[in-house]
Order: structure tokens, then C-alpha cells, then sequence
């Protein structure tokens, strides 16, 4: 490597600079504040930890994302966490499992070993929120909700929200009998919906007809509210779990519609995000021309079995860089600062402590500086006036 050359990054690998990094700080506080009313608590999980507990429940996937490393301590393999949810699922399952119902947020850097999202990042800032113990519908409508306000104090306006309940597909696999490999391909089908393989590998397997048919239709069965009466004529004889899968979509459709009445809402029943990992209903938030979901989320009742207690949960999560880059506000201009000469005047560095206690930006001068306020980015600066320090314009 030339020495011209040592300054870059790994690819994917961001860095914030003060600008971005001050909007970053800006937004992060806001949520951590957002969080913080609606009663979720905040946690700081590890960097690094054992393999086996970082990827508990969540698949291969996240297997084939996650940096691997040895402990010098013991010899154990230890992972860079890619995802912080089974993080937070660990803490209140074995932490905090005495709390009945527990809210839980978290923000920080994750690490991914190919770029996951339309911008190209390896190093997302993972920011989401858990709810554990709830197993109706107003805990998903609670996570879903403040998902949106999320969005909203981030100000990445209009989304539309993508619906979908994996019981559906979980009750139409298991009607149908598939061996294990037979699954597998069957998921990757559906993923793509890759219509002609999909009939073409439903034909050559020993499944009922029935059951053939409902894994068929299911790629067909999305578009707005009014697929889902689609799709109980359609899945009629599929189960009782179908069904009430669908009155559960409907019942959220019908209470989001009342508190955003503008959201845009879309149906897609064989949108699989997370089958491994949900259990329930899943969601993600798109924007018009950001290519993949901006937000997402979804229930995941079974993870925490692995760490000692199984409870139900939900939560969300996103990545603030792609909220910031995202957002259509306009960016805020700085402030500037007050600039104080290097002045020892015991006078001239109480009224600088007074103005930092104001939350006022002061930069003190250094004997031999140049003493240029713009320079140093300040609009105002301190001056002696009839023997006392006042703040006044550059250009005054």
C-alpha cells in the first residue's frame, strides 16, 4: 500500500464527518427522547460476543453477514454483530426476564460483511425498539406505530407500508407435507416468484391438490385492502390459522387507516422477510425510488426459548444513516459560534462560562493565534465594551 493510500476505508465502511456527524448526533437524541416517552428503556448491547448466542434464531443469513473472530481468552468464536435484535432478545430473556412486559430500544453501529441496502453500506446504525410479553394485536400496532413517528421525526415523508402475516405461508407448508428440501426450494421460489418454476416444481412434488393450489395462488394474493377478501375466498379451506391470519391484517389495516388516514397500505402474502425469524405479522416502510425497505419489522415469539424463556415479542428496527440521507428536510445551517480572544481577564472567562451553560458555542483564542472569528466559524465575538464583555457581530 503507497502512503498516498493508507487514508481509505474499507469499501462499505462509513465515517461522519462534523456536518453529517452533528445531524446523526441531532436525530439520535430525538429518538432516544421519542423512546423514552412512550416507555421504552434504553440498552447498550456488546460489540462483540459468542457466535452461537449472536445468531441464535435468526438463520443463515445472518450467519453469512456476521465477521467472525477467535478469543484469545479461551479460544471460542466470537462474532462483530451484524444485527442487534438477538442481542436485545438475550438481555430480556436472561436479564430482565422477570419483567412481564418490557419495552426495550437501542441504537449502534453493526457490521455486515457484503452491503445489504441500496446505498452500499457494510456499517448501518442499527436504531429499533422490542416489546416482549404481548402477544395481541396492540402490541404489533403499538411497534407499527411508532415505527411511522420514527419515520416522521426523522422526516422521511409518504411511505408506504408493506403488510404481510408468515402463519399463512407456515400453515399452507405444513398442509402440504413438503420434505425439507422441498421446503428450501419452495421458499426460494416464492421469494422470487419465479411463477413458472413454481408451478413446474409444485407439479413433481406428492402433495395434495388442494394444497398445490393454495401455495399457487399465493404469489397472486397481493395489492391493497381488498386482496385480503381475495384471499379468504381464495385460502377458504386452507385452516382456521389462515383466516385468522387474515382478520388479524384486516383488524391492523382498519386501526391504521383511522390513526393515518393518508398511509399508504400494501398487501403482499407471500413476502417472506424474516420467515426464519417471524412468526406472525411483518411490515417494512418503503419510499418511492429508495428500492428496499427504509424500515422494518415484525413478531418474533420463538427466539427467546433460546436464551431460557420463549415470550411473545415484536419490535422494528432501521438504519439512521439511510433516515438521514433520506430525509427531506432541508439541511440546517449551523449556528456559528462566538468567538473569545485569548484574553486571561478572569471577567472575559466567567461570561464564556455563562454562555457554554446556555448551551451557546464558544471558542476560545490561543495566545499567538490569529485571531480570525470567521476563520474559526464563529458570526459573533466577544469585545470589551465601557469595561465589559460583550457579545456582538463580526460584521459589526
Amino acid at each position: 500500500m503507497t502512503d498516498s493510500q493508507r487514508w481509505l476505508l474499507p469499501e462499505g465502511i462509513e465515517e461522519a464527518l462534523p456536518a453529517s456527524a452533528e445531524r446523526l448526533e441531532s436525530r439520535r437524541r430525538q429518538l432516544l427522547d421519542l423512546y423514552h416517552t412512550w416507555g421504552y428503556e434504553l440498552v447498550i448491547p456488546p460489540l462483540v460476543e459468542y457466535l452461537e448466542s449472536l445468531l441464535t434464531g435468526t438463520g443463515h443469513g445472518l450467519a453469512l453477514q456476521t465477521f467472525k473472530l477467535t478469543d484469545q481468552l479461551n479460544g471460542r468464536l466470537m462474532g462483530l454483530r451484524a444485527d442487534m435484535t438477538p442481542q436485545v432478545a438475550r438481555i430480556a430473556a436472561h436479564q430482565l426476564a422477570h419483567r412481564d412486559i418490557l419495552r426495550l430500544c437501542y441504537i449502534g453501529s453493526v457490521v455486515h460483511t457484503r452491503p445489504v441496502d441500496f446505498a452500499g453500506s457494510r456499517s448501518p446504525m442499527q436504531v429499533g425498539c422490542e416489546l416482549y410479553g404481548h402477544a395481541g394485536l396492540d402490541g404489533d400496532f403499538e411497534v407499527l406505530n411508532l415505527m411511522l413517528e420514527t419515520l416522521r421525526i426523522c422526516q422521511v415523508e409518504a411511505p408506504l407500508l408493506d403488510l404481510g402475516h408468515v402463519a399463512i405461508y407456515r400453515q399452507l407448508v405444513a398442509a402440504a407435507g413438503l420434505e425439507p428440501n422441498e421446503e428450501s426450494e419452495l421458499f426460494a421460489l416464492m421469494q422470487n416468484k419465479a411463477m413458472p418454476d413454481l408451478r413446474a416444481a409444485l407439479a413433481a412434488w406428492d402433495i395434495d391438490a388442494a394444497a398445490r393450489e393454495h401455495l399457487l395462488v399465493l404469489p397472486e394474493l397481493n395489492g391493497d385492502l381488498s386482496v385480503l377478501d381475495e384471499a379468504r375466498q381464495r385460502l377458504k379451506t386452507a385452516g382456521s390459522s389462515v383466516q385468522l391470519a387474515l382478520d388479524d391484517l384486516e383488524a391492523i389495516a382498519r386501526r391504521l387507516q383511522l390513526r393515518h388516514p393518508n398511509l399508504m397500505l400494501h398487501f403482499d402474502l407471500a413476502e417472506l422477510r424474516g420467515y426464519h425469524y417471524h412468526t406472525g405479522l411483518v411490515f417494512a416502510a418503503f419510499l418511492p425510488g429508495a428500492g428496499q425497505e427504509v424500515a422494518r419489522g415484525g413478531r418474533y415469539d420463538e427466539i427467546g426459548r433460546e436464551f431460557g424463556r420463549a415470550r411473545p415479542a415484536t419490535g422494528f428496527s432501521t438504519d439512521l444513516r439511510t433516515l438521514v440521507r433520506l430525509s427531506t428536510a432541508p439541511a440546517e445551517e449551523s449556528s456559528g459560534g462566538i468567538f473569545a480572544p485569548a484574553d486571561h481577564d478572569p471577567a472575559l472567562q466567567a461570561m464564556v462560562e455563562v454562555l457554554r451553560l446556555e448551551g451557546r458555542r464558544v471558542i476560545q483564542g490561543f495566545q499567538g493565534q490569529v485571531q480570525d472569528p470567521q476563520a474559526a466559524g464563529c458570526a459573533q465575538i466577544l469585545v470589551k465594551q465601557n469595561n465589559q464583555w460583550t457579545v456582538v457581530d463580526v460584521s459589526a
